[in-house]
């Protein structure tokens, strides 16, 4: 058998993937957080990302005046807590009791094309929720969200939404009042169906896409 000789270079060291990453923390245990918990908090030092096992996290920041704004909801499989800077920008909290995966993120200037790229689908969403709020009326705010966690949760003309009325108000740029108002009118019309408070079966997926791409 063939060996290298003493005075041949070593091979080169393979970069570490991110979807390395990802399989060898599914061989470490996981890390449990009740509902309401905080995984992280504005401010707080950054160095670590995570995957939701189960459950869902919501990502926000608290505005001068005290008010919340809720910028982002993650879900099972999804990826969250990247950081371009030392500190996290955001507060980020499970909705529901949730398992999470950590990850050790590395020096910026060895990150992972494919983690630079999850990264860049985040800011992309984000800039897409820009729109929707900047743009859109309440009604086509509420359809545009309903068709984001229907894309997300599968083919099944049913959501599950496990962050409250209020989180979605907070989320949209809305009252609590208005996010249930416009969902009433909804069922009303025949679009929706409301199988709980958690529970949404869309009836008339063409009309809420129509009315998101408003």
């Amino acid at each position: 058998m063939l060996a290298y000789s003493d005075t041949r270079p070593a091979p080169a060291t393979r970069a570490v993937s991110f979807a390395d990453r990802i399989s060898v923390a599914r061989l470490s245990p996981i890390s449990t957080f009740a509902a309401e918990a905080e995984v992280y908090a504005q401010g707080e030092k950054a160095g670590s990302f995570y995957q939701i096992e189960y459950g869902a996290v919501r990502i926000f920041r608290l505005l001068a005046d005290g008010r919340r704004q809720v910028v982002a909801f993650h879900l099972a499989g999804e990826t969250f807590g990247f950081e371009a800077e030392d500190n996290h920008h955001f507060f980020a909290e499970t909705l529901v009791p949730t398992a999470l995966r950590i990850f050790s993120q590395p020096r910026h200037d060895a990150v992972p094309a494919d983690m630079m790229r999850t990264a860049l689908q985040a800011m992309i969403k984000a800039q897409q929720h820009l729109l929707v709020i900047g743009r859109q009326n309440a009604g086509e705010r509420i359809a545009a969200f309903l068709m984001d966690m229907l894309d997300r949760q599968g083919e099944f003309n049913q959501v599950e939404l496990p962050m409250s009325r209020q989180d979605m108000a907070d989320y949209l740029g809305l009252t609590i009042e208005t996010v249930s108002r416009v969902l009433s009118r909804f069922r009303a019309q025949g679009v929706i169906r409301l199988l709980s408070s958690r529970s949404v079966e869309l009836l008339k997926v063409d009309t809420l896409r129509r009315l998101a791409t408003s």
